[in-house]
């Protein structure tokens, strides 16, 4: 039975990597858009008018990049229920249900494609990161650590984005509430700029949000050494924890709503 399952999650995976390969444009622009714009393009926009002092990094860009991550995780986490909402949309997710293989086979597939393909982004910011000096301090251990935070955070935004597709009517309201979730969780983070050079009432609202505590845990692994990042390391864990459960519960719920 076990190898069975396996076989299920392996088979659906495929199925999104096939999918993938056939739209290679979609495919290039998912993978440069994180690193062009924003790393590349508003890292040295911003590198002159950022004080380093404030940022408490050596550049903007090295304080950027751990924000470009993040952000990464975070669009693609979102983003990664609208294959499943095109497939209710098309009729096949109706009837690849009737078929008899377990239906948390379809959940977890989605998970491991999407956290596989964002893991795969992620080396690649870290590399053009490399490029332009920022070489993380914590060394390969680091970038491991960067790995599973940011596979963690993925799979309650993940479940969001999964019982968003299986909620709403049409791709258009999905697309729609993707926006008006993602644009503000990025500026109300430390992504762009440090919760000390916030004003009050954004720097508390992005005390509030999980992205805030992922990048500040991250951003040591990059920037200084494992004495500083051990503790952040240990409340986003903690974060997450609460974050991905409060998240599955919806997302689950949702789910069976919308096939039970």
């Amino acid at each position: 039975m076990n190898s069975e399952y396996f076989q299920e999650i392996g088979a659906l995976s495929m199925r999104w990597v096939r999918r993938l390969s056939r739209e290679k444009f979609s495919m290039i622009f998912t993978l440069v858009q994180p690193m062009l714009f924003w790393l590349i393009f508003f890292g040295n926009l911003f590198q002159r008018a950022a004080d380093v002092q404030v940022m408490q990094a050596p550049s903007y860009i090295s304080f950027l990049t751990a924000g470009v991550v993040v952000m990464t995780v975070l669009n693609n986490g979102l983003a990664g229920g609208v294959d499943l909402l095109f497939d209710k949309e098309n009729g096949f997710l109706e009837r690849l249900m009737s078929t008899p293989i377990r239906r948390s086979s379809v959940i977890l597939s989605r998970f491991l494609f999407v956290m596989t393909i964002t893991s795969l982004q992620v080396l690649v910011i870290l590399g053009v990161a490399a490029a332009f000096g920022v070489h993380p301090a914590t060394g390969w251990l680091g970038i491991i650590t960067i790995l599973l935070i940011g596979m963690l955070f993925g799979v309650g935004l993940t479940s969001i984005s999964m019982a968003l597709a299986f909620s709403v009517k049409s791709h258009g309201d999905f697309f729609s509430m993707l926006g008006f979730l993602s644009l503000p969780m990025i500026f109300l983070s430390s992504a762009l700029v440090p919760l000390e050079a916030m004003p009050g009432w954004m720097s508390a609202l992005a005390q509030l949000n999980p992205m805030t505590w992922v990048i500040n845990a991250i951003r040591p692994l990059l920037l200084a050494n494992w004495t500083e990042a051990i503790p952040r390391i240990g409340m986003v864990l903690l974060v997450l924890a609460a974050f991905d459960a409060v998240c599955l519960y919806g997302g689950v719920r949702a789910f069976r709503r919308a096939l039970g």
